[in-house]
């Protein structure tokens, strides 16, 4: 072994940034999978009471309708909680106790990615709440 070999800084690993850009491109994935939840909640809800209440209205209660949207809201609930949970874990704040990063390195964007997912996560969880009120409270079809 030379001595050049000990003088020598480590060298980049050949792959390390497209490593770090996938993990990137993964958490902005993530960080829209709540928001097109609560999308996909509110048109599958009020389309098909929609639907139900033009076609089925003065045939049929209301109430099978409103279990199994009941049902699809608790599923969705339970998947934008679970999103909710990944985006607070990534965001590292227990571990860190730092509310912001000022350095701008890249594990700082990653804990941002990771608030920014569980802020949109609560904003979609009690956006799911308000579409399931009018199924709840409303009565019939009229």
């Amino acid at each position: 072994m030379d001595r050049d070999d000990h003088d020598r800084e480590p060298q980049p690993q050949p792959h390390g940034d497209e490593r770090e850009f996938s993990e990137e491109r993964e958490s902005l994935w993530r960080i829209a999978f709540a928001p097109t939840i609560w999308a996909f909640h509110f048109i599958i809800s009020y389309a098909a009471v929609s639907v139900y209440c033009f076609k089925f209205g003065a045939l049929f209660d209301m109430n099978t309708l409103r279990f199994a949207l009941i049902a699809m809201t608790a599923l969705m609930l339970a998947a934008i909680a679970w999103i909710g949970w990944r985006a607070f874990l990534r965001w590292d704040v227990r571990d860190t106790g730092e509310f912001t990063n000022p350095e701008g390195s890249a594990e700082d964007r990653h804990q941002f990615l990771g608030h920014a997912g569980f802020l949109l996560a609560i904003v979609s969880f009690i956006g799911v709440v308000y579409d399931t009120l009018p199924l709840i409270l409303l009565g019939s079809c009229r």
